[in-house]
């Protein structure tokens, strides 16, 4: 069973090595006392206001110092001793301010005898006002009966020797508090020498722990303190004035030379930090316990091509860049492809390739747009088919749930086929626009004017001259490919290309099929326009918003 902070430091109160504690103010500076090698933390309420860009002058309330303290003590493996101040108001706040601490995950708190709001002990020009003995002692007593694990620790602090009350109030008031169940007595002093420290020792006949808090007194080392009898010796504040002269020192460097790597040998690696919050463990555990999602997906979108029969249409600008209600089909084609995950897109350029430059899109060039087909545009781009890649026209725009039935497909080579081809009228179509059918090994039944859920079809034949009455589905324009199916695909592209530049992305997918590549049928209806004649766009400006 793992040992509770709380009775980790009580045992440790009874090592005669004393107990260092590193200040903290978040669990980030937290972790970094403990990989220092101290043995608790100082969850400080200097540091902690200071953190919130406030004096120490209790204007935190207690609930924000006890959340920052609940986060040190979570992401640490050490105890945590919490500055509780006055303990945040009279006896009965220090019932309240026990048990939030202690719920808290707290192994000690510590509270002086300064009046509420407090000021911090080296605040000059400050009248010290402290509490009488007998109230603080009071506090001391409600803590200690408001406690329920009886290893967590209660720190009695008093501000004599600060306030300037001389050695015997010193005393008196660190006997009271003894005296009222105190776990341990911090001597607090601002002197730049340890002496009155010292002195308090030599005269302490207690068997009470004292504490001691080197701020000012810096020279004397921790031996010495703990050979005098102090059990504890807290560093309150080291780390974020360490902090504050490190930011300084790089942000000026950054912003006089204008330049993020004048500051590398004043910062630590990005690595450095993965580490310390715990980077590793995390994509461990994703790795073990998150579900196995699919694997990323890359599109490689065919935009090279020359119609003359459009004229006008694209007299300026590829066909993919025509507007339709002031987006571009290439816009529409890249909002879908990024809302279902698809972020890494190439776009292969032909004719006005100087107009499609987009950020985040790769770009690849068939200059020989005019005499070539869509292999040959696959061809420039055949890097780019590696793993899960989708292959699409772009002339077409369609729906985020037509891409997505496309997806869920585990085929290693899938197309996008349409259903509802046959309801359209005869003669509706340019001539020049005649649609790539396909005809399927397992058909569907005809006149369903809804998608089955039966299993894709295998493809027999695909492409423009197929007649059709022979048909069963019209291909839309997009393929996709498993890592195995684009493997394949590139190498039908090395074989093919040399042989027929002016291939089509059809004669690749027959060749496929006639080669024993199973090609899979995933059927939808409707859901996707085709741009191929000026009748096209004009039912897009109609159909779409």
């Amino acid at each position: 069973m793992k040992e509770k902070q709380t009775a980790r430091l009580r045992r440790r109160l009874a090592d005669p090595r004393p107990i260092l504690v590193g200040g903290a103010h978040n669990a980030l500076s937290a972790k970094l006392v403990e990989e220092a090698g101290f043995d608790a933390i100082w969850a400080s309420g200097f540091e902690i206001s200071a953190s919130h860009a406030v004096p120490d002058a209790n204007i935190l309330a207690m609930a924000e110092n006890c959340e920052a303290a609940r986060l040190m003590a979570a992401a640490a493996g050490i105890p945590v001793i919490a500055d509780c101040d006055t303990g945040y108001g009279n006896a009965v706040n220090v019932i309240r301010t026990v048990q939030a601490y202690e719920a808290a995950g707290i192994a000690a708190i510590c509270i002086e005898d300064n009046v509420f709001p407090k000021r911090c002990s080296f605040y000059s020009s400050v009248k010290r006002e402290l509490v009488s003995a007998e109230e603080h002692a009071g506090k001391i007593r409600a803590a200690k009966a408001a406690q329920i694990d009886p290893d967590f620790v209660v720190i009695a602090r008093t501000e004599a020797l600060i306030a300037g009350w001389g050695m015997e109030e010193a005393l008196l008031r660190a006997n009271a508090y003894a005296d009222a169940g105190a776990d341990a007595v911090l001597i607090h002093s601002k002197a730049d020498k340890p002496d009155e420290i010292l002195a308090f020792a030599v005269r302490w006949k207690r068997n009470v722990p004292l504490v001691a808090v080197p701020t000012t007194y810096k020279t004397v080392p921790a031996h010495v303190l703990g050979e005098a009898g102090y059990r504890i010796v807290i560093y309150a504040n080291h780390g974020l004035r360490a902090a504050i002269k490190a930011m300084q020192t790089a942000l000026k460097t950054i912003r006089e030379q204008g330049r993020a790597d004048a500051a590398d040998s004043l910062i630590v690696k990005l690595e450095e930090v993965y580490r310390i919050v715990g980077v590793p463990e995390l994509q461990k555990d994703e790795k073990t316990y998150l579900p196995k999602g699919a694997p990323p997906v890359r599109a490689i979108i065919l935009a090279a091509g020359y119609q003359p029969h459009l004229g006008k249409l694209i007299q300026d600008a590829p066909k993919s860049l025509l507007e339709i209600k002031g987006r571009t089909i290439l816009d529409r084609q890249l909002e879908v492809l990024k809302a279902a995950g698809v972020d890494r897109v190439s776009v292969v350029r032909g004719y006005k390739k100087e107009k499609i430059r987009l950020p985040d899109v790769r770009t690849y060039d068939n200059d020989r747009f005019e005499t070539t087909g869509e292999i040959a545009s696959l061809a420039c781009a055949a890097k780019e088919i590696e793993g899960r890649t989708l292959l699409l026209y772009g002339d077409i725009v369609f729906d985020r749930a037509v891409l997505q039935r496309l997806l869920e497909s585990t085929a290693d080579i899938a197309i996008l086929v349409d259903r509802s081809w046959r309801d359209e009228a005869p003669g509706s179509r340019a001539p020049e626009a005649a649609p790539d059918l396909v005809v399927e090994k397992s058909p569907p039944p005809q006149g369903l004017r809804f998608v089955s859920s039966r299993e894709p079809g295998d493809v027999v034949r695909i492409g423009a001259k197929i007649p059709p009455g022979e048909a069963h589905s019209e291909f839309i324009g997009i393929v996709l490919l498993s890592e195995k199916g684009s493997k394949i695909v590139r190498g039908a592209i090395d074989e093919i290309a040399p042989k027929n530049e002016k291939a089509g992305l059809t004669d690749l997918l027959q060749a496929l099929v006639d080669r024993g590549h199973p090609v899979k049928a995933v059927e939808v209806y409707k859901g996707w326009t085709e741009i191929d004649s000026f009748e096209d766009y004009q039912r897009a400006w109609a159909m779409l918003h």
